[in-house]
């Protein structure tokens, strides 16, 4: 399937929070038919009164399903993996499916598994977000600049995989990036759940109220992510726990060089590691640069 706007292209989006409403706002904007399926009634009503979509339903509409030529869904992977187990079947022969989940190894499998014949699952992960949740939140600027990850399997076809980063393209992303379940379990564990887990235990070790007077941007930067949704995060934590528990035992090998280093006034190891990190910084500020 070759995604055409001016085709009158319908695309079904599964969970209407802040990434689903983003992906609604992206593709309204280019012409695109946007429905979506959403358990709040307030957020449906929100996002047809604004215009974000056009048309909604707190319910599994059978007919959005078959309508749809690309359905996208933005949920938990626990209310993912339950909907396709209770929906799935429904589908039609040649719809295509992704996602928004943020761990892959352990859902991907489980969702081509239980599809029917003839429906494809492709995933993929906007690597973008804010710290605020819900469909009035949502804001499709917050792809523009970012990276998109398609995520196939042995399963998947090159019509799926194109259809996928096409998608990517249509959203504003600025980098397409193509990796394994696996690999992609283990770069976010480092690049996303890592941080997290910095961010939080940062915050939970201090509790002086005292701070927020005298605070400048450092640390106002470093702990953005820390205002955190508890429920969905865990759950990916935990989902990932293998790759992010080995992530976490790197970080702190190494947070402990540097203590060690500032402990003993061992100096020419300090600035060897601001040396490294200044340069690996840099690798990034040059991907900046070139969106």
């Amino acid at each position: 399937m070759k995604l055409n706007k001016n085709a009158e292209t319908t695309v079904l989006i599964v969970g209407l929070g802040l990434l689903g409403g983003s992906y609604a706002r992206a593709l309204k904007k280019k012409g695109y038919t946007v429905y979506a399926i959403e358990k709040k009634n307030s957020s449906v009503e929100y996002a047809l009164r604004e215009g974000i979509i056009d048309r909604g339903s707190t319910r599994v509409e059978e007919s959005f399903l078959r309508e749809a030529d690309l359905t996208v869904f933005a949920l938990y992977p626990h209310v993912f993996l339950d909907w396709i187990r209770e929906n799935g079947a429904l589908f039609p022969k040649g719809a295509i499916l992704t996602d928004v989940t943020g761990v892959k190894k352990s859902v991907v499998g489980q969702i081509q598994q239980m599809l029917p014949e003839g429906v494809e699952y492709i995933a993929a992960h906007p690597m973008a977000g804010r710290e605020v949740g819900g469909v009035e939140n949502s804001d499709d600027k917050i792809f523009h600049g970012a990276n998109f990850i398609v995520v196939p399997t042995e399963k998947n076809t090159h019509e799926g995989v194109e259809t996928c980063k096409e998608l990517g393209r249509e959203l504003g992303f600025a980098r397409i990036s193509v990796l394994s379940p696996e690999k992609h379990d283990e770069m976010i564990a480092f690049l996303s759940q890592l941080t997290h887990c910095i961010a939080v235990s940062l915050m939970c070790a201090g509790d002086d109220r005292g701070l927020v007077d005298y605070t400048g941007d450092s640390f106002r930067d470093l702990t953005r992510i820390a205002r955190i949704q508890e429920d969905l995060w865990s759950e990916l934590f935990l989902l990932n726990k293998e790759a992010l528990v080995e992530q976490m035992e790197k970080f702190e090998k190494t947070f402990s060089a540097l203590s060690r280093a500032i402990r003993e006034e061992d100096v020419d190891t300090m600035k060897e590691m601001m040396r490294l990190s200044t340069a690996r910084r840099a690798l990034f500020d040059r991907k900046g640069e070139s969106k």
